[in-house]
């Protein structure tokens, strides 16, 4: 979709020939669905059931009503408006893919949701959401929002937007897999038997699990019902004494992955979910419900039947953060394969790009094809970013063949791009410049802001109980000391062979509360945009460690380890904004990259490798 009115005529047409876009003929059609449930509005977040970034087709309810194919964002569409919100990373994408004349584009921290709709709803209004669809976090705040306006917030049995999507999806159906101990380090009932003694140790019955990730986490499975990351969908409770119940569609499992299980792992189809959750209200069990990812259909059934809801964080998230001795090891060596194949796409890319003939999904296509040589592979991490120019300055750009743009000499090259290996999950971004001709003064300066935030957060020692809020200054002072800033995360946490966004830790602006701990997975990854310009990000993955203390230390400390291996583009350093404590870790790194990687890659990239990291000034 494109952001020209349904309604603009090109010169000389006939109104009656001019067909709709397709975005208007379905905002049309849910509009007319809602009128029938005697409904003014509804909203339409874009997730699925279990509130993952990674939904299936049949979940992608927001991009078939909107065009917008990002991965966060909501729209409330209403009888005569609709507004579309994102954050700060999508703000060029909606534009591009959304018509205006249809939505108003809000930037969803600066312009809230719940704003608009206390400002646009009407006294008397009813606004729907589906309760598969938002958390018990959430629907107070619709709740409130709908109250400011006079209105009132309605739960829907069965999603409006489904009875009007004609060719919609089929639910997934993939097969489950197992995921070896080899590559898990701890095995599925001992998994169970920890979870269950912290429920017991809260005084709890049960917990809901409606995440798919913690379920692949505590029984060892893995699955491709979404795009990119390797989930089954599905739900399960866990109860205090180590069992599970396990909802999902029974043929979707093998007999040995039921036999790996065993009896204490009960596999049920998924509308038996609803009697369970009755049962635990009957005996007034204490059921833990995670607010920020369970459906609200669930908490309010376990209330709505005299369940004790118990909000607390979902129990898996924290031990799953917290790599084990055989994911840590799995990650170095996902890292030091993908690396390999990153020096490979690197050093192809310098010899074949400054010809003007690569193109950005050549370029992204070639970085795969050298990935799938590795056997462990089995999907990327998420689709590549593939950037030059000014489509690099779109934070979550996606090539397509309309807007695939040729690599040129003097561009600047923005590439992000990952992996999920059995043994570990990946995500690296590299900005080159592309061709000798030397990069412009404010682009290597830019860079070099960029780079010198990068190793800040890289060198970083801190406390034990420090958090990624805390240490996020680190990595935008030098960007924010010349007036500029990027407006994403610094750092996300990455599973092993799991989702490439996993929390609970991160590193933002935003607070948190969650403390960093040894085992953690965080991306470190500062930028630059310049719209219409270029896009600068330069990221690398950490494992939180424990750092050996100096004398006289009065805290136990900790420290990044930086997992990714490839070279930093010498040519955008401006070396001499450096100083020589980043001048050396720069060169060390590089040293640590060249050994690494030498002994895998052929005779021409050993050779590139040499060059890419020499040490600055030679």
């Amino acid at each position: 979709m494109n952001a020209t009115s349904p309604t603009r005529r090109r010169r000389g047409t006939p109104a009656a020939a001019i067909a709709p876009t397709p975005a208007a003929e379905r905002l049309k059609q849910l509009r007319a669905e809602l009128s029938k449930r005697r409904l003014d509005g509804f909203i339409v977040p874009r997730g699925d059931e279990h509130q993952g970034e990674y939904v299936a087709p049949h979940s992608e309810r927001l991009a078939w009503l909107t065009g917008f194919t990002g991965s966060a964002g909501m729209a409330v569409v209403l009888a005569r408006r609709a507004a579309l919100f994102t954050d700060g990373r999508y703000t060029l994408q909606a534009a591009a893919q959304v018509d205006g004349a249809l939505y108003d584009l809000r930037h969803i921290t600066q312009e809230p949701a719940v704003d608009w709709i206390a400002q646009t709803l009407g006294k008397g209004g009813k606004l729907g959401y589906d309760p598969w669809l938002l958390t018990p976090a959430q629907v107070p705040r619709f709740r409130e929002a709908c109250e400011r306006a006079g209105g009132e917030l309605v739960p829907v049995d069965g999603n409006p937007i489904d009875a009007v999507w004609a060719d919609q999806p089929p639910r997934p159906s993939a097969v489950v897999r197992s995921h070896p101990l080899k590559y898990a380090g701890v095995g599925s009932v001992d998994k169970r038997r920890n979870l269950a003694a912290m429920l017991k140790a809260d005084g709890q019955d049960a917990q809901i699990l409606s995440a798919p990730d913690s379920i692949a986490w505590l029984l060892n499975i893995r699955g491709t019902d979404v795009p990119r990351t390797p989930l089954a969908l599905s739900f399960a409770v866990i109860h205090k004494d180590a069992t599970v119940d396990w909802f999902i569609d029974p043929a979707k499992v093998s007999a040995s992955v039921s036999r790996q299980l065993g009896k204490d792992v009960r596999i049920k189809a998924p509308d038996a979910l609803g009697p369970l959750l009755d049962r635990l209200a009957a005996k007034h069990a204490k059921v833990r419900i995670d607010p920020m990812a369970d459906p609200m259909w669930i908490a309010a059934r376990l209330a709505d039947g005299g369940a004790e809801v118990e909000r607390g964080q979902d129990l898996c998230i924290l031990p799953k953060a917290r790599k084990n001795t055989t994911e840590i090891a799995g990650t170095r060596a996902a890292h030091l394969r993908d690396g390999a194949a990153v020096a490979k796409f690197l050093a192809w890319l310098d010899a074949e790009a400054p010809q003007g003939e690569i193109s950005e999904l050549d370029a992204s296509d070639r970085l795969y094809a050298l990935r799938k040589e590795n056997d462990l592979i089995r999907d990327l991490s998420f689709d590549t970013i593939s950037g030059s120019g000014p489509n690099g300055a779109i934070v979550h750009y996606k090539a397509t063949p309309a807007s695939n743009r040729r690599l040129r000499p003097g561009d600047i090259y923005l590439v992000d791009s990952g992996a999920q290996y059995l043994d570990g999950t990946t995500d690296i971004t590299r900005t080159v410049a592309i061709g000798p001709k030397a990069p412009s003064k404010e682009a290597r300066t830019r860079f070099t802001l960029v780079l010198k935030g990068h190793i800040a957060l890289a060198r970083a020692r801190f406390p034990k109980g420090t958090t990624g809020s805390q240490l996020d200054p680190l990595a935008r002072q030098f960007l924010w000391a010349e007036g500029l800033d990027f407006d994403h995360g610094t750092g996300h946490g990455v599973g092993s062979y799991l989702s490439v966004h996993e929390g609970p830790q991160r590193i933002s602006k935003a607070p948190s509360a969650v403390a960093l701990e040894p085992g953690m997975v965080i991306s470190n990854e500062p930028g630059y945009y310049k719209t219409g310009a270029y896009g600068i990000r330069i990221e690398n993955l950490v494992l939180v460690t424990e750092a050996k203390p100096p004398r006289g230390a009065e805290r136990d400390l900790l420290a990044f380890e930086t997992l990714t291996l490839a070279p930093i583009d010498r040519n955008l350093i401006d070396a001499a904004m450096l100083d020589a404590d980043e001048r050396a870790w720069l060169d060390a790194y590089h040293a640590r990259v060249r050994k690494a990687l030498s002994p895998l890659v052929d005779a021409a990239t050993k050779t590139w490798l040499k060059r890419a990291t020499a040490p600055l000034g030679s």
